[in-house]
Parts: C-alpha cells; sequence; structure tokens
C-alpha cells in the first residue's frame, strides 16, 4: 500500500495527461468506428456508443478551454472559447432545430433539450456545487450558513436577469421568433465584449488541465489546438447520430422521447462542467465554482435560445419556432425557475435554504406529468421569485445596471 501510495504521489504531469488522453480515447474509438464503417447498431446501442463518445469529446474540449486561458485574452479569444466549449450540447439542440425546419416534429426535441439543459444547471448543478462548498467550509471551520459571490459577479446576474425576465416573451407569445433570436446573441455578444474589459487573471488548473498547462509553451499550444480541432471533429460527426439514438432508444425501451431528449442529452453534455465546478467546491473555490456555472447560464439564455429560430430558418423553416402547449409549459417552468434562481441571490449571498429550495424545486418536477401540474409548479417558482425580489429590491435596479456600468 505504502508502495502505491508512493507512485501516486511521484506521478508526472505527462502521466496524468497520458492516462486522460487514453482514457477518452477508449470511450471516443467505438463511435469514430461505427460512424466511419457506417454500420447502424440498434438504437439503445447506438445512445451509448455515441453517447460516450460525446462526453469523452466535452472533456477533450474542457481541459483544452481551462488551459487556453495561459494563452488567449481579449474579446475575439474569449467567444471563440466560449464557442468550442458549448459545442457539445449546443451540436444536439441545433441539430433538433435545423431539422424543425423541414420536420416539425422535432421542434418538440428543440424545446425539450432546451428546457432540459437550463433546468439541469440551476436546479441540479447550483445547489449541489454550492452545498458541496459550504460543506467544505464548515469542516475546515468557516461560515457553513452561506456562499458570499464576488462584487464583480453582479455583471452576470444583471444579464442573467435581464435574459430571463426576456424569456417570458416566448410562453407569452408561444414561439421563438428570429427578432427575439437576434436580439439574445447581440446580449450575449455584449456579454462577451463586457467581459474581455474586465482584468485578465492567470487561471487556476486542476487535473488534466493543470497537466497541460505544465507543458512547455510551444507544446501546450500545439496540444491545446489539437484537443480543440479533435473534440470539435467527433462532436459534429456524433451529432446528429447521437440525437436521432435519443428519440429512437426512448421508442424502442418504451420511455417517453421528450423526456429522454430533455434530460439524458443535456446531463451528458454538460458532466464535465459539473465536474469540474464540484472540484473546485471540494477545494474550498466554492465562489469561483458557483460563479463560472452562473455564467454558463448566461450562455444558455442568449447564445442557445438566439441560435435556435436561426438554425430552423437554415432549415427551411419559418421566421419563428412555433411550440405547441407543451412545450410553452416548459418554457414558462423554465423561465420561472431562472426568475427565482436570480433573486434569491441578487444580494450576493447563496444561502443554504436556497440551495436546498432549487434542489427540491427541481426533483419534484418528475413526477408531474400534467398541465396543471407544471403550471402549478410554475406558480410557485413565480411566488418565490416575487417574493425575493421584494425582500432583495435594494439590489435589482443596482444589478440591471451592472452590465452596462465601467
Amino acid at each position: 500500500m505504502a508502495l502505491i501510495a508512493e507512485r501516486r504521489r511521484t506521478r508526472t504531469p505527462a502521466d496524468v495527461l497520458l492516462r486522460s488522453l487514453l482514457t477518452t480515447l477508449m470511450f471516443i474509438a467505438p463511435a469514430v468506428v461505427v460512424r466511419s464503417v457506417g454500420l447502424h447498431p440498434a438504437p439503445v446501442v447506438s445512445l451509448v456508443v455515441y453517447g460516450a463518445a460525446v462526453v469523452a469529446a466535452s472533456f477533450l474540449l474542457a481541459w483544452a478551454a481551462e488551459t487556453a486561458q495561459l494563452d488567449v485574452s481579449g474579446g475575439l479569444a474569449i467567444a471563440v472559447l466560449a464557442l468550442i466549449a458549448v459545442l457539445p450540447e449546443y451540436a444536439v439542440d441545433l441539430y433538433y432545430a435545423y431539422q424543425s425546419g423541414s420536420h416539425a416534429e422535432y421542434t418538440q426535441y428543440a424545446a425539450a433539450n432546451m428546457t432540459g439543459s437550463n433546468r439541469l444547471l440551476m436546479g441540479l448543478g447550483w445547489p449541489v456545487v454550492v452545498l458541496m462548498a459550504l460543506w467544505v467550509a464548515r469542516k475546515t471551520g468557516g461560515p457553513g450558513a452561506a456562499l458570499k459571490l464576488e462584487p464583480g459577479n453582479r455583471v452576470e446576474l444583471g444579464f442573467l436577469l435581464t435574459a430571463g425576465i426576456v424569456a417570458f416573451l416566448v410562453p407569452a407569445t408561444g414561439r421563438i421568433h428570429i427578432t427575439l433570436g437576434v436580439a439574445l446573441l447581440a446580449w450575449f455578444g455584449f456579454y462577451l465584449y463586457k467581459l474581455s474589459r474586465g482584468a485578465v487573471e492567470e487561471p487556476e488548473l486542476i487535473g488534466t488541465a493543470a497537466a497541460l498547462g505544465a507543458l512547455p509553451d510551444r507544446a501546450r499550444r500545439v496540444a491545446v489546438v489539437t484537443l480543440f480541432a479533435v473534440a470539435a471533429g467527433v462532436v459534429l460527426a456524433c451529432a446528429k447520430p447521437f440525437a436521432e439514438s435519443l428519440i429512437g432508444a426512448g421508442t424502442e425501451l418504451g420511455v417517453d422521447r421528450f423526456l429522454l431528449v430533455q434530460w439524458l442529452a443535456p446531463l451528458a453534455s454538460e458532466a464535465p462542467e459539473f465536474v469540474i465546478a464540484i472540484i473546485f467546491a471540494s477545494r474550498g473555490k466554492g465562489t469561483a465554482a458557483i460563479a463560472t456555472l452562473i455564467s454558463s447560464k448566461v450562455n444558455q439564455w442568449t447564445l442557445l435560445v438566439g441560435s435556435l429560430p436561426i438554425a430552423h430558418l437554415a432549415g427551411g423553416g419559418g421566421t419563428a419556432l412555433v411550440l405547441d402547449g407543451r412545450q410553452i409549459e416548459e418554457m414558462l417552468l423554465t423561465a420561472a425557475q431562472t426568475l427565482m434562481g436570480v433573486a434569491l441571490i441578487l444580494a450576493l449571498r447563496f444561502d443554504r435554504y436556497t440551495a436546498w429550495a432549487l434542489l427540491a424545486l427541481f426533483t419534484v418536477q418528475f413526477p408531474i406529468a400534467s398541465t396543471e401540474g407544471r403550471l402549478a409548479l410554475s406558480g410557485v417558482y413565480g411566488v418565490l421569485a416575487v417574493g425575493a425580489l421584494l425582500v432583495h429590491r435594494r439590489h435589482v435596479l443596482p444589478t440591471l445596471r451592472a452590465p452596462f456600468i465601467r
């Protein structure tokens, strides 16, 4: 045992990097072979093969994006990194939106994937990271009742609060119009501009990203570019068969296809981000971890939602992605959850009870299968959001102004 422990202590960055790359390659290789040869396995088998490849590619993108922060800065670099980092999640949803332009039944899957990824991030990702951070703080003798955010996090909250309020236009009109999409993309562009104007800080790398960062400059840059290229190629090659296998697997297993697309695909693509945030929280970096997930939420409500009607139009559809009753209810529920989540932390304080409330309400939605139930849950989110806005009313205007203040 002592020898094993000693070997673990003496493991070099090269060992860590090689092990991580070989592990991801094991999951990517089957999908590449199946796709290249032109095999068409059963939907469930296809789901496992392509899903594993998407998750593995997501980890490659996460490691490369983290490490790239050592070499790039500025608005263009931030934009490129942001687009690449969210590629796995968005590739699947944009495929559904594109297909909906000529096949109306795909609209439900585009809406399902988008609402699922949004609710998963705030309802599961946020509370788990915060609870982990508070548990670590209590163990080390620190404050275990609330996680304090940085004053600079008000900028992200301002962008998210604005986008969350605008998102209510979707359930109100029953569609995501291309005008709204362009406006959200512009808001995302302004968000990137705002980030580029901030101070550039040395990133704190962990695990495989730290091993990449330890390489000599030239080798590190070549490795990062190679990882980006390989991972992007894998994601683009697997997006279509993975998206179709989700639908086919639902039929084969007798599972609601809407629910399978809504939860399984986002869980697979967001796994690396969740893992990295939890690792940061477990190391006492809870504020940095939750700030990363808040930023991801901004991306989802701006870049993802804004891209859907454009993909729909490119696929042969009209100027609006028209939703049916079920999809409108899901959008209302997602927008209400967002408003509540932001309202509860406007004071830059993420309390333990806030985390438990988000997690509890996220959990209770799964047995709900009726329109009345979804509307009732949306009402609960709405009431809590209004109450939190009243309690934190002096923070509302400063938060809304934050994106426009230098």
